[in-house]
């Protein structure tokens, strides 16, 4: 057994310390967390912690380091994560490869949907779905999204575009995930199409799916949210309400220009 010192406290360093938002013990947590694209710094010791079921809106300008820190927490090669701990559901996700994260209960959706050709939709979901299915069945997964289910033998890359949005968050669904990662879920959306992505995801949200979101509709993620995180310059600035952030116009202004 390896011990570290934390403050004045001694711990083994297999089992995270407890922290926490508010009264509930922290869920998912991004501990100092660094990385780098080549030789340029993107994540400078982001930190923060997620409720159980809680959805957050990460947000920032452009270059902030948003989807560098969602890539880190998914454990994909790029960016390169040097130095920090990220802990889901008490696992250690800072020593797993992309696809052991991914079996640990993570699932990003990335912002080009990365939709298999050649696959219907339901080929797409079964692809991705764990057997026997624990929580997320296709036929469940058909209710919460009745496109789908109406184009399920349509070559998935042949739909719109909010529909290989709708397929690409099913897809993640269907491996009974423990963590949602959206990467600009509203990008080249019409307004209508928007508001369709957001009643699914606040449905996933009654579901207790926890949940982060990278979004330059930042208003649109806001209204999803519970709390809202402010990176700028690789660093968190803000770490409060969603309604703290709607409602204060300098803070909008200053971070997010809007």
């Amino acid at each position: 057994m390896t011990d570290q010192l934390i403050g004045d406290v001694q711990v083994d360093e297999r089992v995270p310390p407890v922290r926490s938002q508010g009264s509930d013990p922290a869920f998912f947590s991004c501990w100092d967390i660094h990385a780098y694209y080549g030789e340029s710094y993107i994540v400078q010791g982001v930190n923060f912690d997620i409720r159980e079921g809680e959805v957050v809106a990460l947000l920032g300008r452009n270059g902030a380091g948003k989807t560098s820190t969602l890539r880190s927490i998914a454990r994909l090669d790029d960016p390169q994560l040097t130095h920090g701990e990220l802990w889901l559901d008490h696992q250690p996700l800072h020593r797993m490869a992309a696809h052991d994260a991914a079996r640990a209960g993570v699932a990003l959706v990335p912002e080009d949907r990365r939709i298999i050709p050649g696959l219907t939709v339901e080929e797409n979901l079964q692809l991705a779905q764990i057997a026997p299915p624990v929580g997320w069945s296709i036929e469940r997964i058909y209710e919460h999204f009745p496109r789908l289910a109406e184009r399920r033998n349509q070559i998935g890359t042949t739909l719109s575009g909010g529909e290989q949005q709708m397929l690409a968050v099913a897809r993640a669904l269907a491996r009974d995930i423990k963590l949602l990662l959206l990467d600009e879920p509203y990008e080249g959306l019409a307004p209508v199409i928007v508001q369709e992505i957001a009643s699914i995801v606040d449905s996933i949200k009654k579901h207790g799916i926890t949940t982060i979101i990278v979004e330059q509709n930042a208003v649109a993620a806001l209204r999803l949210a519970d709390r809202a995180l402010i990176l700028d310059m690789g660093n968190i600035v803000f770490d409060g309400t969603a309604d703290e952030v709607l409602e204060n116009e300098e803070l909008r202004h200053e971070y997010l220009a809007i």
